[in-house]
């Protein structure tokens, strides 16, 4: 230790607290390598090898073939060393690791941790010293100054002395945070190389936090989950308060069954303009597309036959299977929603139309035909047995929230594990870039598109199922705000690239149960518009902020 009481050891220090536990492990990995040369690491070269000997067209048939016989001897042989020697490596990989656990943190790590907390401490007062001096000085310089333009100058020195002397204790603080984290991920070095990288369920764990800490900035956790910490924070807010006003507590199980069934409907919905904000885009259209889709799937699926008509003529279904009428609605709705999205995209691809213009005359084109088809009437209810055939409830379940699941676990695997998703996340990030390596623009974002409307027709043939029909060309008026807002909170960003599944369905389930738990305690829907928007505005200023701090 350095300077009498103090704990503070120095980089020599460290290394000789740290020389016998890398002596003793170091001599037992040398031992476990040499075992390993014939074993383990000829079994990984020969297989390599034999991968390469594969793909080689240079050789001809009879050459690969003897090739390849030759290296299956030496990997037979490799494997037959690997495991004669595979209990003897057992035993010193053991006894490593047992002497790591009982020496590691009592006689290094722990003496490293005591001096890294000493060496913020005397960080902390040489800055605390520093900033007194640089005070002083500058009092003292102030004192004999009386020129206007000196006083200023003098400030603005001051000013550049202080942010020098904080990039300075902020730079010592890094450099002990190296050193801890150095000191603690030496640990799992060593078990690295005496297991071959393979870690028990905890270690990975422990490595995590660990690495989670070393990396955590206060100003990115505020700017990544600040918005959700406010929202967490109101809903415990009216967690306490519905109580109080209604008398019933807000969280029950069947409020949230009815969250969770309110918003599989519109999961569908943000699931769909979730890919066109990916390419920075958006979607003003949705709100027309549910109303379009509740009207045409209440009209194919109505309760006898129709009371009103489109352009005047009355359709009656009634003579078909009460199935074939639902599979039929569900069909028609995906293809006029895929239909007017597929004409939005290909406006916006072709013609390097914004989506805000070529989706804003969808919805006005929508409206307008529907409304004006249909007169704007209300087309009642549909047969009650089609929503307790495709979305009954089981002991009280509603099973509308598989089909949402299914609609998650179908778009997370488009995203994730198709060429096309790969893609998605490369136009939206740097079309110019993703163009020059080969990537069709253009079918990109009309493909969006055209799954951005397979999406909205399931959506509006479900929400159809849920309320028993009552489609109108009026239904759906501000939903497009809801899916826009849900993809903004779960980080879907504006700028383009940037996003994941995950936080569409946080998004979703947030703005449902806020709407839901509002309605609940009564409050004007007018006023629940305003939560809305400031939440949409915070959600959206601090991507900007992340956005900028990347700039």
């Amino acid at each position: 230790m350095a300077n009498g009481n103090s704990k503070i050891l120095t980089a020599e220090q460290e290394m000789k607290i740290r020389r016998p536990i890398e002596d003793y492990v170091g001599n037992i990995q040398e031992k476990i390598d040499s075992l390993r040369a014939d074993g383990e690491d000829k079994i990984v070269a020969v297989q390599n090898e034999l991968d390469t000997v594969k793909r080689d067209r240079t050789l001809t048939k009879g050459e690969k073939e003897n090739r390849l016989s030759v290296l299956r001897s030496e990997l037979a042989k490799a494997r037959s060393v690997e495991a004669s020697n595979k209990g003897e490596v057992s035993k010193l990989i053991s006894d490593a690791e047992n002497y790591i656990k009982a020496h590691f943190d009592a006689e290094y790590y722990q003496p490293v941790k005591e001096s890294c907390g000493q060496e913020k401490e005397a960080a902390k007062k040489k800055y605390q010293k520093r900033l007194a001096e640089l005070e002083t000085e500058h009092r003292q310089t102030m004192s004999k100054l009386s020129d206007h333009q000196e006083i200023k100058d003098e400030k603005y020195v001051y000013k550049n002395r202080l942010f020098d002397a904080k990039m300075t204790y902020q730079k010592d603080l890094q450099e002990i945070k190296d050193r801890k984290h150095a000191a603690f991920t030496w640990k799992y070095h060593l078990i690295d190389l005496l297991r071959m990288s393979k870690f028990t369920v905890g270690e990975s764990q422990a490595q995590k936090w660990e690495n989670y800490k070393y990396t955590f900035n206060r100003r990115d956790f505020f700017l990544r989950n600040g918005l959700y910490i406010a929202i967490i924070i109101i809903f415990i807010a009216l967690c306490i308060i519905t109580p109080l006003v209604k008398g019933s507590p807000l969280l029950t199980y069947n409020n949230v069954l009815n969250v969770l069934q309110q918003a599989s409907p519109r999961m569908f919905l943000a699931l769909g303009v979730a890919a066109l904000i990916l390419l920075a885009g958006t979607d003003l259209s949705i709100g027309r597309m549910v109303g379009m889709g509740m009207t045409t799937a209440t009209i194919i699926m109505h309760q006898g036959v129709n009371t009103g008509g489109v352009f005047g003529h009355i359709f009656d279904f009634t003579s078909m299977p009460v199935a074939a009428r639902a599979v039929l609605a569900l069909v028609m709705c995906i293809i006029f929603c895929t239909f007017f999205t597929t004409i939005a995209g290909f406006f916006t691809a072709k013609f390097k139309m914004h989506p805000f213009i070529s989706t804003m005359a969808n919805m006005l084109v929508i409206f307008g035909l529907v409304t004006y088809a249909t007169k704007g009437v209300s087309f009642g209810a549909i047969e009650p047995s089609i929503p307790n055939m495709i979305i009954p409830k089981l002991g009280g379940f509603p099973t509308i929230i598989l089909w949402a699941v299914a609609a998650i676990a179908i778009v997370w695997f488009i995203w994730n594990k198709t060429t096309f998703g790969k893609n998605l996340y490369a136009v939206g990030g740097n079309p110019e870039a993703a163009s020059v390596s080969g990537i069709s623009v253009f079918a990109v974002t009309v493909g969006a598109f055209v799954l951005a409307g397979i999406l909205y027709g399931f959506g509006s043939w479900l929400e159809c199922l849920r309320m028993v029909g009552s489609g109108s060309a009026a239904y759906g008026q501000g939903w497009e705000m809801d899916a826009i807002a849900a993809c903004v909170v779960g980080g879907v960003s504006f700028t383009g690239g940037i996003g994941k599944i995950s936080g569409v369905v946080v998004g979703v389930f947030i703005f449902t149960a806020l709407t839901y738990s509002l309605t609940i305690l009564g409050i004007d829907t007018n006023l629940q518009f305003v939560f809305s928007g400031i939440i949409i505005l915070v959600a959206v200023t601090l991507d900007c902020l992340k956005y900028v701090q990347k700039k």
